[in-house]
């Protein structure tokens, strides 16, 4: 049965999390929820907080994953970026940085990840 977005969705983030710890981040929160958007990663890079917005696509044919990062979008993240620092007052300096992920598929039929990370993309 194929997987649904959701769970799609969920994996990857999932796969996102653990290549930005093996780069030495350390996760804060998955899946925050303010009243203006979610976040889906919160995690800390030495004294800084980043907000990481993970954009998974399984075709780059129509566009890339993050080129569907809209200006709305970017409102939408900053105002929730904003109630999150509001409640966490020890950590004072943040970026945004946005994961874009495609599947590789290996010869042997497992699957893996690219991963194409930009720091402070707005």
């Amino acid at each position: 049965m194929a997987q649904s977005s959701r769970d799609r969705g969920f994996d990857a983030e999932k796969a996102c999390c653990e290549y930005l710890q093996n780069q030495g981040l350390k996760l804060l929160e998955r899946n925050y929820h303010g009243r203006r958007g979610e976040l889906d990663l919160i995690m800390q890079d030495d004294s800084t907080v980043v907000f990481v917005e993970v954009r998974y696509r399984s075709n780059n044919s129509f566009c890339s994953a993050v080129e569907t990062i809209t200006a709305s979008k970017q409102k939408k993240l900053r105002l929730t970026a904003a109630q999150y620092l509001q409640q966490e007052t020890r950590l004072l300096n943040g970026r945004f940085d946005v994961v874009a992920m495609t599947k590789k598929v290996r010869n042997n039929g497992s699957n893996d990840y690219a991963f194409e990370w930009i720091k402070n993309a707005f």
